[in-house]
């Protein structure tokens, strides 16, 4: 997986706010217009656009325009990928029980030395 730390970041951004997974969980019943949005979650216009704005550029929703009104959806793809991001960011690159035996040898042999200069200063 190609990693971008500002691009990556965008997708943590969208999930990180009380109002933008209120619209998540009211948008996995299908696709919603801003309207019914609007009634469900308690805040101004703006700032629904504002947040549904976000969540659009992290891939995660989708929008599209009809008319006057925008109707948002859960995007299979957005999703998939901020799934498969945390898979990554979460898994461990080496074997816990190495590193536990790596930390201890470490303990076991570079401290005493490091409290033995220590001592002589």
């Amino acid at each position: 997986m190609e990693y971008n730390h500002s691009e990556n970041a965008t997708i943590f951004r969208a999930l990180c706010d009380e109002t933008r997974l209120m619209a998540l969980s009211l948008l996995q019943s299908g696709e919603k217009c801003a309207c019914e949005l609007l009634e469900q979650v308690n805040v101004s216009q703006p700032t629904l656009s504002h947040h549904m704005k976000i969540l659009v550029e992290s891939g995660i929703v989708t929008s599209r325009k009809e008319g006057k009104w925008m109707y948002y959806s859960i995007s299979q793809t957005g999703s998939e990928k901020a799934i498969a991001l945390l898979k990554f960011l979460t898994t461990l690159e080496v074997d816990q029980s190495e590193l536990k035996k790596e930390c201890c040898a470490w303990v076991r042999n570079v401290v005493p030395k490091i409290t033995t200069a220590v001592q002589k200063s």
